[in-house]
């Protein structure tokens, strides 16, 4: 039987004995042990960490869009404020405007009182003579215009005032539609952004995005910002209704005023076309008299003239009875008591003739007083007649006062026939 042999090769390393065999396999066993630890140490941690960064993450994400909802309430309550401010200032601005208007319109009414005034005291001055006086009526009407000019004066200063605070409203009225636009858009804004979640399709890094944006103001600027805004349009606020109120009373007062002036005026024209009557019915009278009186004196004096006449003649007979007495021869022509008795009517005849003459004369001279005063009477009477007429015809110029353009066509008549009575003309009018 053969015999063999095997050939053993080892590997030209260090071998280790079986305890540091067994010491390795200790060593490993424990080094697994330990890495399983960290492992699992490492998972329960990892799974904390998640639990906690996910809870921190949903707390912060519901803080920010309690913070963005905050916000938008903010914008909302501020943007509701100012916009009801805003409709408020729309309002006082269109109240504003109307009374402005109204205001204008009295202004530019004032010019037919204006016009007619005028047209007043040119007709008043086409009186003739004595009739041009400075009477009440006159006086009135002067009054009446400085009333009107006043009234436009006080007017046009409440119309700038007016003016320049819609001016100032209008200024508010844009910086409030500014504030309103502005927080509309930023509520807009929050209101997306909280719409937003981490599920959103457009949602990105962004370069630096905790940066502070180029003009940017602190919180507490844009509250006092907004405060001040809100005190801005509540001031120019504060006085509208008085400038409003001060324009009605203003207009009011202006027309109460100018309707008692032109109370008074009609009445004092009134008063002065019944004293011009009277004065011209007055000078009528004396006209019809101071006729009757030359008619007399007329008749008186014809009177005068054929009694001289007749006087004449008995002086004539007188005169040639002495002539022809002077005649008589020798002692005849003696001075006895015929001669006398004639010398005597003849001294008497022509005192007579001379006091007949001198009668004559102061008749005549009264007739020509009497004459003159009826021309001066006629001439008078057609001035206050004039007057009279001129007075009536202002008097209907003053309806246009109060009646409109339309309402005169058909109550011209009806204001005629009432000025025709207060006047006292009934019998003046010659009947048709």
């Amino acid at each position: 039987m053969a015999y063999q042999s095997l050939l053993v090769l080892e590997k030209p390393l260090q071998h280790l004995s079986l305890s540091d065999w067994n010491s390795r396999v200790n060593k490993l066993r424990n080094i697994a042990d330990a890495r399983r630890n960290d492992a699992f140490n490492v998972r329960q941690s990892s799974r904390t960490l998640r639990n906690e960064t996910r809870i921190e993450a949903d707390w912060t994400n519901l803080e920010s869009n309690e913070a963005l909802a905050q916000r938008i309430s903010e914008l909302n309550q501020w943007r509701i404020s100012i916009k009801t401010t805003l409709e408020r200032i729309e309002r006082e601005m269109k109240l504003l405007t109307e009374e402005k208007a109204s205001t204008e319109r009295e202004l530019d009414a004032m010019q037919t009182p204006l016009s007619i005034i005028g047209e007043c005291l040119t007709m008043r001055d086409c009186r003739l003579g004595a009739e041009m006086t400075y009477d009440d009526a006159d006086t009135e009407i002067k009054n009446e215009l400085t009333i009107v000019e006043n009234n436009q004066r006080l007017l046009a200063v409440q119309c700038q005032k007016a003016w320049e605070k819609l001016s100032r409203l209008e200024e508010v009225k844009f910086k409030l539609n500014l504030e309103v636009t502005n927080k509309t858009e930023a509520e807009e804004l929050d209101m997306r952004q909280l719409t937003l979640d981490k599920f959103a399709a457009n949602i990105t890094y962004k370069p630096d995005p905790t940066r502070n944006p180029k003009n940017y103001c602190a919180y507490q600027s844009w509250q006092e910002h907004t405060r001040q805004m809100k005190q801005l349009a509540e001031n120019e606020l504060a006085d509208t209704y008085a400038i409003r109120e001060a324009l009605f009373v203003c207009r009011e007062k202006a027309r109460n005023m100018l309707l008692s002036q032109q109370e008074r005026t009609e009445h004092t024209i009134r008063k002065r076309i019944f004293e011009t009557q009277r004065a011209r019915n007055e000078l009528e009278w004396q006209q019809l008299k101071m006729k009757e009186e030359m008619e007399k004196a007329v008749c008186e004096i014809k009177t005068l003239e054929q009694s001289l006449r007749d006087k004449t003649d008995a002086c004539k007979l007188a005169e040639t009875r002495l002539e022809n007495r002077a005649q008589r021869s020798g002692m005849e022509l003696c001075l006895d008591v015929a001669h006398e008795q004639l010398c005597l009517e003849v001294q008497k005849l022509r005192d007579i003739r001379r006091q007949l003459t001198d009668k004559i004369e102061e008749a005549k001279t009264n007739f020509n007083f009497l004459q003159d005063h009826a021309q001066k009477i006629d001439v008078d009477l057609e001035n206050k007649q004039h007057s009279l007429m001129t007075d009536i015809r202002a008097l209907e110029l003053r309806q246009r006062l109060k009646f409109s353009e339309f309402a005169q066509s058909d109550s011209t008549s009806v204001q005629t026939d009432r000025n025709i009575v207060l006047t006292k003309m009934e019998k003046e009018i010659p009947k048709n």
